[in-house]
C-alpha cells in the first residue's frame, strides 16, 4: 500500500467538489497538509460538526442547524413577501446582496421533462401551502434564466394566479445565467426592478 494513499483519497474526494478538478484538489490538499495546525485540523473539526448538525429548514428548505432556519424564525422577516429560488446557493446569493428582507422558499431544483422532475418532486406544494397559511402578499420568482427555470416560473405563476402578486427579477440577470454566479450589485438591481409576472 502506498504511503500516500490517505492523501490520495482526500485529493479524490476534494476533486468531486464543484469548481475543483484534480489539479486544484491537489493544490488545496497540499496547502492544507502544509498548514495542518492552522487549517486542516480546524477544517476537519468544522466538517465533522456540520456533518452532525446540518439539516434542511422544514419551512423553506434553507440549510442550517435547527429545524427552522434563522430567516424563517425572524419576525422581522415576516414582511408578506416570499422570494422563490431554485437552490440554497441562490438563497445565499440573495442574502449576500442584502436587499431582500422577506422570507425565502427553496424549490430544490426546477421542473424538467427530460429528467422526469415534476411539481411533486420539488417544494412547489409546500410553497402553495405557505402562501395560504402565512398571509403572503407577494411571491418573487427569482429563478435562474434558463429554460427549466422559466418553465418552473410559469408553472408557479399559473398555480398562484389571482391569489397573490407575482413578480420576477428584472434587469441584469442574463439569459442562461445563474444567481449564484452574479455579483451583489446585479442581484440588488434585479430585485429592485422586479416586474409583475
Amino acid at each position: 500500500m502506498s504511503s500516500t494513499s490517505d492523501i490520495d483519497a482526500l485529493i479524490e474526494l476534494m476533486a468531486r467538489l464543484p469548481g475543483l478538478g484534480p489539479r486544484s484538489a491537489r493544490r488545496a490538499v497540499l496547502h492544507l497538509v502544509r498548514k495542518r495546525a492552522q487549517l486542516l485540523a480546524p477544517l476537519a473539526d468544522a466538517m465533522q460538526l456540520v456533518a452532525e448538525t446540518a439539516r434542511e429548514c422544514l419551512n423553506c428548505g434553507n440549510v442550517g442547524t435547527s429545524e427552522i432556519c434563522d430567516i424563517c424564525a425572524s419576525e422581522k422577516r415576516a414582511t408578506g413577501e416570499i422570494c422563490v429560488v431554485e437552490d440554497v446557493a441562490d438563497l445565499w446569493a440573495m442574502e449576500r446582496a442584502r436587499v431582500f428582507q422577506g422570507r425565502y422558499h427553496v424549490l430544490g431544483g426546477t421542473l424538467s421533462a427530460l429528467d422526469a422532475v415534476g411539481p411533486e418532486d420539488l417544494r412547489i406544494p409546500r410553497l402553495i401551502d405557505r402562501v395560504e397559511s402565512e398571509g403572503i402578499r407577494e411571491v418573487i420568482l427569482a429563478l435562474n434564466a434558463t429554460v427549466d427555470g422559466q418553465t418552473t416560473a410559469h408553472y408557479i405563476a399559473d398555480r398562484l394566479a389571482g391569489r397573490v402578486r407575482l413578480t420576477s427579477l428584472a434587469q441584469g440577470v442574463p439569459i442562461g445565467g445563474e444567481l449564484d454566479y452574479l455579483d451583489d450589485g446585479t442581484i440588488s438591481a434585479a430585485l429592485r426592478a422586479r416586474k409583475d409576472v
